[in-house]
């Protein structure tokens, strides 16, 4: 239980692509996948944030678990976990691999005339 964080209710997350440098450096692997960014708020941001440092620490992997817009249960590693509190609460970042497949079936993001989710 302590290897994932689970979404409970609500929409599923929104992925968005990877901008960042230093997060290509998470994705060495023989495998090809795609790097995204989703955030969530939560109650206990900096509790989450520890228990991947402790699960990583000990040399287990993290896992988001959610499900999609069709219902069905989906699981993707988590590769590094930021929380922070802002106005409206607080946010908790994650930086998850997804496979290709399912990076291309992620809608696109919204334009300037639609809003996001």
């Amino acid at each position: 239980m302590d290897d994932k964080i689970t979404i409970i209710e609500g929409p599923p997350p929104v992925f968005e692509p990877i901008q960042e440098g230093w997060v290509m450096g998470l994705n060495e692997s023989p495998g090809l996948y795609d790097l995204s960014l989703t955030r969530l708020r939560t109650f206990n941001g900096s509790a989450l944030v520890e228990r991947c440092y402790h699960t990583w620490h000990a040399g287990g992997s993290m896992y988001l678990e959610y499900r999609d817009m069709l219902g069905l249960h989906k699981k993707s590693p988590i590769l590094a976990a930021r929380s922070l509190t802002t106005r409206d609460g607080q946010v908790l970042f994650l930086w998850v691999r997804r496979e290709l497949e399912e990076a291309e079936i992620q809608e696109d993001p919204p334009g300037e005339d639609q809003q996001p989710y």
